[in-house]
């Protein structure tokens, strides 16, 4: 069984603008810290340097200073790299990974390389379209496990789960908060957002996995959460229940909160019964999904804007769920807020 405390295991290690080489040198640097804290072997650690490097030298190439590159610790000894620009995006991206391809007269190694050296790794971009207010640039994420992970058994479904979360003004302390529980083929997780900001938020949201229960009506996971939160500054939230034995989801919620779920084919956006989970609500409404192929569940607080996933980002929701969290958290997350976000992506065989 794997449990998750976004509090404990989402955090963002190090966050900046890539403008000259000096940062670049301090990116390595900062990775090469990180993973020897988390007891990287010595060829990770290599090869994490490298494609920071890769990351770094491409934003210095095509980003033209509108580019940053991120350091992400994630659930179970993992660490990620995000290299995110507001550039003109790539036209052809699968053209863009061959070696000796390059718009920049260089080797044309660099996103190639990446791919190699990472554990796993996804690219999204969005080219410029003259007039469109939509985000056009290029997120590259490269992931790296000090636990090199068991393949999974052929033909057996699966759920890929993505985390961010990221405080007001990258404060200490975090209202925001996901508990997730993941047991073979069913998955449960509760997201919170406690009121306000700071300390109090966070102590709000406090000590609250034992809410998560496998194969539990989501609606009744919030009953047990009201009560607990009745004591406590209140919080608004959404629970979530998915298993793929019976290829089927529930999820409700309360407060300001958001979801958006794609299965199969079709698209849809929830909004929650007004309230406050501790304090004051309408009684939550449950809805049920289908999942007969694939099922992507997003639920995000209100640190990220609600807009359409389908129409402002074309096609993300099929890239990994981690990929997908990094791209709205940083491009939809609000200044002024908590941000977090939950993607889970169910596939059956």
């Amino acid at each position: 069984m794997t449990e998750v405390d976004s509090h404990d295991a989402c955090r963002l290690l190090y966050n900046s603008l890539i403008q000259d080489e000096s940062d670049g040198v301090l990116l390595r640097a900062r990775v090469q810290a990180a993973a020897r804290r988390l007891e990287f072997t010595e060829t990770d650690r290599e090869n994490m340097t490298l494609a920071a490097a890769e990351m770094a030298s491409n934003q210095l190439k095509h980003a033209h200073r509108r580019g940053l590159v991120q350091v992400w610790q994630q659930p179970g000894r993992t660490l990620d790299l995000v290299a995110l620009d507001f550039g003109g995006g790539i036209d052809d991206p699968a053209q863009a990974t061959q070696d000796g391809f390059s718009t920049a007269h260089t080797l044309g190694k660099g996103l190639g390389s990446i791919a190699r050296l990472s554990h796993e790794w996804g690219l999204y971009t969005q080219p410029l379209a003259p007039g469109s207010p939509r985000w056009h640039g290029t997120l590259v994420w490269s992931r790296f496990r000090a636990l090199h992970a068991a393949k999974e058994p052929a033909g057996q479904p699966r759920v890929r789960v993505g985390l961010f979360s990221r405080s007001l003004a990258d404060d200490r302390y975090n209202g925001d908060r996901v508990y997730l529980r993941i047991d073979g083929q069913r998955m449960a997780w509760i997201h919170l957002d406690g009121l306000g900001h700071g300390l109090e938020a966070q102590e709000t949201t406090d000590g609250l996995a034992s809410a998560v229960a496998l194969g539990v009506d989501p609606r009744r996971l919030l009953r047990q959460l009201d009560q607990t939160l009745a004591s406590r500054r209140g919080a608004v939230g959404v629970a979530v229940a998915i298993d793929l034995r019976s290829r089927s989801a529930c999820l409700a919620g309360v407060g300001d909160m958001s979801a958006q779920i794609q299965s199969d084919e079709t698209f849809s956006s929830l909004g929650f019964a007004p309230g406050i989970l501790g304090k004051e609500h309408e009684d939550p409404v449950a809805t049920d999904i289908v999942c007969r192929r694939q099922c992507t569940i997003i639920t995000a607080s209100d640190g990220i804007r609600n807009r359409s996933v389908a129409g402002e980002f074309p096609g993300l929701v099929h890239q990994h769920p981690q990929l997908v969290a990094y791209l709205l958290g940083n491009v939809m997350g609000r200044a002024t807020d908590d941000q977090s976000v939950c993607v889970a992506s169910a596939h059956a065989p």
